[in-house]
């Protein structure tokens, strides 16, 4: 049974950054697509990045194109999501998941994921 643990989240001043991470356990994360998504107070989940288990392509939601960015490092069974220029409409509780079909791209519907993380909170401050 794979086993998803997200960190790095918490409190950041309006243009900062932070890293998060998505270790797993039980099995290698080389054979899921990972995608991370986010969940705000009130709010639907939003799928905003994942990573295909086909050459590692990604994919971003628009709301984070070109200020997030998702990897894979295969050596410590970890995927991250390095953000930057946070803005205070990017706080919410952060969610990694995992996907174990081999798709040749990944998607951002939670619907294909079938592993999920407890989160990790990111607060954006004005």
């Amino acid at each position: 049974q794979l086993q998803l643990v997200e960190s790095g989240g918490g409190l950041v001043q309006s243009g900062g950054s932070l890293k998060l991470s998505c270790a797993a356990s039980g099995l290698s994360l080389d054979t899921y697509a990972i995608g991370w998504f986010r969940q705000a107070p009130g709010t639907e989940r939003e799928g905003i990045s994942c990573i295909s288990n086909h050459r590692d392509e990604t994919s971003y939601a628009e709301s984070v194109k070109g200020r997030f960015t998702i990897s894979r490092d295969s050596t410590t069974n970890t995927v991250y999501l390095q953000m930057n220029s946070l803005i205070p409409e990017d706080t919410a509780v952060y969610y990694c998941a995992a996907d174990p079909a081999r798709r040749w791209q990944c998607g951002r519907s939670e619907d294909l994921y079938v592993f999920w993380g407890r989160g990790t909170e990111v607060t954006v401050s004005s």
